[in-house]
Formats: C-alpha cells, structure tokens, sequence
C-alpha cells in the first residue's frame, strides 16, 4: 500500500537517478567479481624457506625472480617468484640472505638447473589490493540497496507478501458526478458524516457499519460511487481488485490482507474498496485444489480482520459485486458488512439526470431533448448512457459537424442495441418486400393493442445478425406486469411472422429472436406466474445471479406428466397469441400494406411517421419530397428538351450557313466561255481600228 509509486504516474519507463546508481553499482559488481576470479585463477604455491632449499635441490625450479623485500630481525630478506618445471605452475616464496647466497653459489659453480634474474624492489600491488578489499564492499552495498528496493517497491523480489492496494488521496470525483442515486448516496453521505463527526455518533451509542456492500447489474454505477465516496469523505481511500489478493504461492493473499489493514490501520481514519470481491469472497467449499485452499485462506484472514478480535473501528470497508448470490454467508452477515446497497438500473428520470451528467463537456444541438432520449433507451445502464453519447460525438467528428445532432442521436442508439448498420449488404426484391411486411407487422400490432409496447422505430436497414427490428418500449416503465399485458407483448412479438404469413404466403427465419422471446414469456407465465389453468403453483424457480440477467439453473419440482402439461399450456398460449396477432393485422391489412409500402421506399420510420400513417394514410415530409423530386425530375427533362431543340436549330442554323457559304462559292468561279468571248471581240476591235 505504498503511495510514493503514484506521484508521478508518468515517469514509466524512464529511468531516474536512482536507477541509474543501481546499475552502475550493479556493473561494478559484476566487474568486480571478474576481476577477482580472473586473478585468482591459477594462484601460485606459497613456498617457505626450507621447501625453496628442497625444490632447487631437485631441480623442480625453472626460473627465479629475486627482489629485495625489506630487512628481517638477523637478515635481508628477498621476494622470489618464477615457474616450476613440466608446467607444474607458479610458486612464491620469502627467502633471507644466506639463501639468496646460496643460489649465487649455484650458479658461480655451474651446478644450478635454474635461470635467476634479479629486480629492483617491487612497488605495492594496489590493483590486487582494492580488489581484495573493495569486492566485499561492494557486494554488502549491493545488498543492502538491493533489500531496500524490495521493500520499498511492489515489483521487486521479496515482495510478494505486500498488498496492492493503492492509496488516493484527492479523488476528483464528487457526488454531483453521480446521477440518478439519489438514496444510495444518501446511505453513503451518513458513512461520511461519520468520519468527519464521530463524536455525536458515538455519544450517542451508535455504531457505524463496518462494511457496505454494492450490489447491481454491470455498469450501474457502483465503482463510480466508491470513487465519489473518496472524493467527498477528504479521508485516505484505498482500492484494490480481489483478484489482486491472490497469486500461485501458498499464504500470499493472506499475507497481503494483514499488510493491507496494518497499513489501513496505521491511517485510520480511512476507507478500504475492494472492487470485485467474488473473486476472494466466494463460497468455502465450493471446490478442490491448491488455488481453492489458497483463496479459502486468503477468505478466512480477510473475515478474521474484518470482525476479529482486534479493533479497526475506523476502518470501513466497501467492496463491489454483480455477483452476490456466490459469496461466503460469513462474509454478508453483520459486524462484516453490515449493509447491501443495491444499485438498479436507473428509471426514466435517472436516465435524464445521467445524460445531462455526460453531456456537460458535449457541444449537443438545441434540438436534443434528452428527455426523449431517456425515454427511448429503457434498460441502458449509466455505463451505456455514456457510450451512448460517446457515440453520437464520434459519429459527428466523422462528418465534420461542430455539434451533435438529433440524427447522431438516433444512429448512436441503433449501433449500441444492434450494431453498426450494414449498408454493404443488399437484398433481392423479394427478401426486401418480406422484411418490410415483417417489420410492418410489428409496428401496426404496437399501434393497435392498448397493451402492446409501442414502437418507438421500425427500420429494414440490416444491423448485426438481423435484417432489421422494431424498437418496441412500454408507454410507462413498470415494476409489475398484468397477464394481459405479458399476452399483448407475446402477441406484438409474433405479429411479425403473421404479417409474412398473411400478406406474403411464407414464413421466413427473420423471426427466429421473436419466437424465443415469446416462448420464455409464455413458459414464465404458465410455469413461475401461475397464469394457466395449471393453477397458482409454481412449478420453476430460477436460480443464478439475477444481476448478470442469467440463470445457471432452473429448479424443477414436477414430475414428467406436469412437464408435459407445462409444454402443452405453452404450445396453447402461444398459438392463441398467434391467432389474435393474425386476426388484429387482418382487421388493418390496409394500414399494414400502407406501413409496409413506405417502410420498402423509406427503410426507417420513426413513431411519429407510424402515427402519421395511421392518422392521414401518408407522410407530409415524405410527400413533399417525392414532389421536390418529381419538380425537380421534370425540370430536367423539360431542360433537356430544350437543349435538344436549341442543339437542333444550331445545327439546322449551321447547316444553312454552310449551303450559303458554298452555293456563293460556286458563283464566283470564272467560265471558260466567258472568259474567251471578250478576248476575241477585243482582237476583233482593234484589227477594226487599224483597218
């Protein structure tokens, strides 16, 4: 739970000064530790005065280097070193005067088997010196720094007993950020107050939870209000991850939960959050293995803390799940945590406070009411509202728009339901005419039944893995549901494959989704509601985790006959829907044909249009265009007649010119006949005159 990693996020990656000093001491090291074996490789024996006399007796010396060494207590003394003969190595030895005069003898007499060679007195070794003494220096420096980084960091080694919880002391989240949890933050506003005044609450005998719980479906909300509670309480907050207890060594997660409260503790008081806690919190005993016992123990440490023997009463943990039906019952019972808060999805009112929330830093159009948007997204969670925006922002930097507008909006809310819309792919004409009586269907129904939801846009524009769909909502959001209303839902949901089957003679796999749904529906009501002539027995009961809109089993107390029954009450109900849905479509084929017609031209409808349809039988906007478009087509063909003309009397005017420009060419050609006749008369008026 160190904090000293978070103050500068951004330095991953980058080495500081302290880095850079631990690898160069770290390079010494290792250069050190070369050096020392290099030189101590191949030591030479050490040899003192008696084994020297016994070794030049019997001519095992090669060579022989004497230096004066300093003055013994009777005698000079000289360092001789040199080889052994057959490569047996290197020796060293201290010998005194009278030794030395020895050698010299040998060699005066011509009886030595030995070169010697004398040096001036020999200057200190200091390299063998600080190597000696700087590599045990060096190497107790480097693990002392070495076991201080381990300590004080979570990714060194000997570090995996510590928590990995992280300390945030100025949360920037408040509770004007969270929206449309108004009794939630009401609950969390008292354990606040708590920790500012303790004193009025414990004058008057009042003990604070010690834990709270945050329960509800995935994107509700329920970490962004642990980091409102942060924010708001002005007291340490620290979060971690319940898979962040548990790693493969035996003991680690338990380690980990003391670290964390002995830290908690030492800053009380403060707040603990775990987020996803079913990874640590599950149920004991619920598997076999090592990596159960190890979460089994890391459970019972994180019990024991929070309601042992010891005192951390200004330590309140909150921890997060979408998952409460698999936690331990120790874990839920108070004195642990004391209180659920179950955060659900937000109605239409919370809807319209969470967008307002997200749009704040969002250049929306005047023309978005997010009144309406909130009524056409029921079931959207706080996370979904705000992907739903983020959306319709990206949709508008993609066109170059400055702000979002309606129509990014309502595209937004398409590509969140069902997707990206699939505009490469194409449908033959029939396929196309089938979807659009399908999908026409669904929408006539909505209009017709008081009880069927209402479509809120109907569109034949594939999306995903449908050709198209039908937005269906209720008119009011409700808690409870009456049979005739669940009877009208299943009866809007078939109202498609009647339409195929009425208005196109076939029955298409566009309404695969629709069957499914009625048929959940219609099983629900005969075999959990008791709304057949079964009776009022419920003969399923749906087990799982309702926060993640799923159910791992079904608990079934019937025998074979009542399944049979069961299957056959279904099969009734929903044929008799399937009926009432062909018989609504026949009453209204007109309108069903008139919604089908323009849903094939058009491909989307909004409500307003369907209503429209139902009210005038066409579509002003619609009409009006087509109109513009018919002006506009006649007014090109009316311009290029007349081009056409203008292009035929240019050229009948060209034409003209070039019969004109020829026919005066033909008369300015002088004739041969012509031409002749005045040259004879004038020979003959001169011959006359001279004559």
């Amino acid at each position: 739970m160190n904090d000293k990693q978070n103050k500068n996020p951004n330095n991953k990656g980058r080495f500081n000064k302290r880095d850079i000093a631990f690898i160069v001491l770290l390079v010494a090291v290792v250069v050190g530790i070369i050096i020392f074996f290099s030189t101590s490789r191949n030591q030479p024996t050490e040899l003192n005065v008696n084994q020297f006399y016994q070794y030049v007796d019997a001519g095992q010396i090669d060579t022989i280097v004497a230096s004066p060494s300093g003055s013994g207590a009777n005698a000079k003394l000289y360092s001789v070193s040199g080889n052994l003969k057959n490569d047996a190595g290197k020796y060293v030895a201290v010998i005194d005067d009278a030794t030395y005069a020895y050698l010299l003898e040998k060699i005066n007499n011509g009886t030595a088997s030995f070169t010697l060679q004398v040096e001036e007195l020999r200057e200190i070794d200091w390299l063998t010196i600080i190597v000696s003494i700087g590599i045990p220096i060096l190497l107790v420096v480097f693990l002392i720094v070495m076991l201080r980084n381990s300590a004080g960091s979570n990714n060194k080694a000997f570090d995996f007993a510590r928590s990995r919880a992280k300390l945030n002391r100025q949360s920037s989240v408040t509770f004007d950020q969270v929206a449309g949890a108004d009794e939630e933050k009401e609950e969390m506003k008292e354990i606040i107050d708590f920790l500012k005044y303790p004193k009025k609450y414990r004058e008057i005998g009042a003990r604070i939870p010690k834990g709270i719980l945050l329960v509800g479906h995935p994107g509700t909300g329920k970490t962004l209000l642990a980091k409102a509670v942060a924010g708001e309480a002005k007291v340490p907050f620290y979060s971690i991850s319940g898979s962040d207890f548990v790693e493969m060594f035996v003991g680690v997660g338990a380690s980990r939960v003391r670290d964390m409260f002995k830290t908690a503790k030492q800053t009380a008081p403060c707040i603990v959050f775990i987020d996803e806690i079913d990874a640590v919190g599950r149920q004991r005993g619920a598997g076999l293995g090592g990596g159960n016992d190890e979460r089994e123990q890391t459970l019972n440490q994180l019990l024991v803390e929070m309601d042992g023997f010891g005192e951390n009463s200004s330590v309140i943990i909150m921890a997060a799940t979408n998952r409460p039906d698999v936690l331990d019952p120790a874990l839920l019972r108070p004195g642990r945590f004391d209180r659920q808060i179950t955060m659900t999805m937000p109605d239409v009112n919370a809807r319209t406070e969470i967008l307002k929330v997200h749009a704040r830093n969002k250049k929306l159009s005047p023309r978005v009411n997010l009144e309406d948007v909130s009524r056409r997204t029921p079931g959207f969670s706080g996370a979904d509202l705000e992907n739903l925006l983020n959306e319709a922002a990206l949709l508008a930097a993609r066109e170059n728009r400055k702000e979002i507008k309606i129509y990014d909006i309502d595209e937004a809310i398409d590509r969140v339901i069902m997707g990206p819309a699939k505009k490469s792919r194409k449908y033959t004409d029939k396929e196309k005419r089938i979807i659009s009586f399908h999908e026409a269907g669904h929408a006539v129904i909505g209009v017709k039944l008081d009880n069927a939801e209402i479509v809120q846009k109907v569109t034949i524009v594939p999306r995903g893995q449908a050709g198209g769909y039908a937005m269906m909502t209720p008119e009011e959001e409700h808690f409870i549901e009456t049979k005739d209303q669940l009877i009208d839902e299943i009866v809007g949901l078939l109202g498609g494959r009647a339409s195929e089957e009425l208005m196109c003679g076939v029955v298409t796999t566009g309404a695969h989704n629709d069957l499914e749904k009625s048929t959940k529906i219609a099983r629900a009501m005969v075999a959990e509601y008791g709304m057949s002539d079964l009776g009022l027995v419920q003969y399923e009961q749906r087990g799982g985790s309702v926060f993640l809109g799923r159910d791992y089993m079904t608990d079934k107390n019937f025998s074979n006959e009542i399944a049979n029954e069961i299957d056959s009450q279904v099969r009734l109900l929903v044929s008799a829907c399937y009926e009432k849905a062909k018989k609504v479509l026949e009453e209204n084929k007109e309108l069903l044909k008139l919604v089908a017609d323009h849903l094939y031209e058009i491909e989307t409808l909004t409500k307003e249009d369907i209503y429209e349809l139902v009210e005038t039988g066409k579509l002003a906007w619609w009409e009006k265009k087509k109109a513009k478009a018919e002006a506009e087509r006649i007014a090109k063909e009316k311009e290029a007649e007349l081009q056409e003309i203008y292009q035929k009397q240019l050229k009948a005017m060209e034409d003209a010119k070039n019969a004109a420009n020829n026919e005066s060419v033909l008369t300015d050609e002088p004739d041969d006949t012509s031409d002749s006749e005045p040259v004879e008369n004038v020979k003959e008026d001169n011959d006359n005159k001279e004559e």
